[in-house]
């Protein structure tokens, strides 16, 4: 029995834009993603608080919301801190 050819994964994130002469450059690389990660926190605070929910259910889902973002801006700032020990490089 023969597999089905497998189909192409689509994603959101644009693939890396080469620097002029073909190179790109890994701290704004990373920064780029940091920038990326720092808009979808704020997206993720800015629809949580725009539902209007009340209970349990919308405090647990407020506060995984909350969590999710944070987990976010956590992992920007490490790109940030990683990309500013490339700069001397």
């Amino acid at each position: 029995m023969t597999q089905p050819p497998p189909t192409a994964v689509t994603t959101t994130v644009p693939a890396p834009r080469p620097a002029p002469g073909g190179r790109t450059d890994p701290a704004a690389q990373l920064r780029a993603h940091a920038v990326a990660l720092h808009a979808h926190a704020e997206r993720l605070r800015t629809g949580a608080a725009a539902v209007d929910w009340t209970g349990p259910e919308a405090t647990a889902f407020h506060r995984q919301i909350e969590h999710l973002a944070h987990r976010c801006t956590v992992a920007a700032d490490a790109l940030i801190r990683s990309a500013a020990l490339l700069d001397p490089l």
